[in-house]
């Protein structure tokens, strides 16, 4: 901790925190402008607490044993101070106080010595919470969720302990959740080692729909079931988080895909925010590790009259990966050769392209055409483009080709037939 001449600027801090808090909730404006008034009361007691912590760290150098009676002292004075008050101190006196002693540790505890908890600054805390809840602050689990939120491990194992000795419910789940919703990874290990909390889906599939990469990994690490990582891909992909997506795909066994594939894609469409970049990166990942069967998941969708489908997602498969698309974009390289063809013999350029090289002609007619596939990127083309891809091949080796050959074998036959130095580069 700091030093006093940075009293000034803490108060100020958890006065704005606390003011932040309070204008988060709900209610009647009269309770909330009685509960603004007291957080000054509020604010002196977390400094005090801030206070005890800064007097532990200075007095480091003069060993322990004299620390640890102090705070035996202080703990003891304290609880004979609760007894002589018992009948002016109500059960909300008890709950602000508890609140107080917490605040401080929730907001700044990474400004205390790493480890602090299993020193004497955790026994004075510890032991002052205690004799707050035996006293009747009923609040435990809100300050606990807090503490969750801001990442104060230290607060949550302290708390974890006073609610198990005092068999009080707190809720472990909602805490992991909101842990995992603001990254505090470090506090996120404690609820699941200390918390016994393997409530892990609704958090992850959170984090995979916001994309948070380290939250994600941090729960592949600590073992999902093959449900959870399929809904966490559905989730990545309905929001177009392809990083998250990508990591999740190969995660999940296709026995689980396979069954789900059109579902899984129905419902990343429908809980899309707008964008399909999630569903176009599945597809062209080839996601069922089997182009046919990826491509009819696609078509499946494309035709489906289901008015539960989403319009967006029916359409964009219909125009890109159905095999309605397949047909038009192989139809549109044909006219596209017949336009070429009239080129070469209508045209009235002053360069005739009838004297040029065969392989500088075939550049000017399908060079685009092998950038855009190369440039696609992923294992599958969208049936469009494939569909003008097999017809441009096929005219070139001067046969029909299998309308199911795939990217690969069909680049390499325009690649046998374009200038070496345009391919290169």
């Amino acid at each position: 901790m700091q030093g006093a001449d940075d009293q000034p600027r803490r108060c100020r801090e958890l006065h704005g925190s606390k003011h932040e808090r309070l204008q988060e909730s709900h209610g009647d404006e009269v309770l909330k402008a009685e509960a603004s008034a007291k957080v000054h009361k509020f604010t002196e007691w977390a400094l005090k607490c801030i206070g005890l912590h800064a007097r532990v760290r200075a007095s480091r150098g003069k060993g322990n044993h004299g620390t640890i009676i102090e705070v035996q002292l202080q703990l003891s004075a304290f609880k004979t101070f609760l007894d002589i008050a018992d009948n002016d101190l109500t059960g909300k006196d008890f709950t602000e106080a508890f609140d107080a002693a917490c605040f401080p540790l929730t907001l700044f505890s990474s400004t205390f010595d790493q480890g602090w908890a299993a020193g004497i600054s955790a026994a004075a805390i510890q032991g002052l919470l205690e004799l707050l809840v035996e006293g009747g602050a009923d609040n435990v689990n809100q300050c606990f969720l807090e503490a969750a939120r801001y990442g104060s491990t230290e607060l949550v194992r302290i708390l974890l302990q006073i609610a198990q000795r005092n068999s009080l419910d707190i809720d472990v789940d909602l805490a992991l959740g909101f842990a995992a919703h603001y990254g505090k990874l470090e506090t996120m290990g404690c609820l699941v080692e200390e918390g016994n909390t393997v409530a892990f889906l609704g958090p992850l599939m959170r984090a995979a729909e916001r994309g948070c990469f380290q939250v994600v990994e941090w729960f592949v690490n600590r073992g999902c079931r093959d449900m959870e990582l399929c809904l966490a891909l559905t989730a990545a992909t309905s929001s177009s988080q392809v990083e998250v997506a990508a990591y999740l795909l190969p995660l999940v066994p296709q026995l689980v895909l396979a069954p789900l594939s059109i579902e899984i894609v129905k419902a990343a469409g429908e809980r899309s925010t707008g964008s399909l970049q999630g569903v176009d990166f599945l597809l062209r990942s080839d996601f069922l590790n089997d182009p046919a069967a990826t491509y009819a998941v696609a078509d499946s969708i494309a035709r489906c009259a289901d008015e539960a489908v989403d319009a967006k997602l029916r359409l964009f498969m219909l125009e890109q990966w159905s095999e309605e698309a397949f047909n038009k974009g192989f139809v549109s390289s044909q006219e596209h050769f017949v336009n070429i063809t009239r080129i070469m013999q209508r045209g009235e350029s002053p360069v005739v392209l009838r004297q040029l090289p065969l392989q500088l002609v075939i550049a000017m007619a399908y060079l685009p055409l092998y950038r855009e596939c190369v440039g696609s990127g992923g294992r599958l083309l969208p049936q469009r483009l494939r569909g003008q891809l097999v017809e441009a091949a096929g005219r070139l080796e001067g046969r029909q080709l299998d309308r199911g050959m795939q990217q690969s074998e069909l680049l390499a036959i325009l690649e046998h037939h374009l200038p070496r130095f345009l391919v290169q580069t």
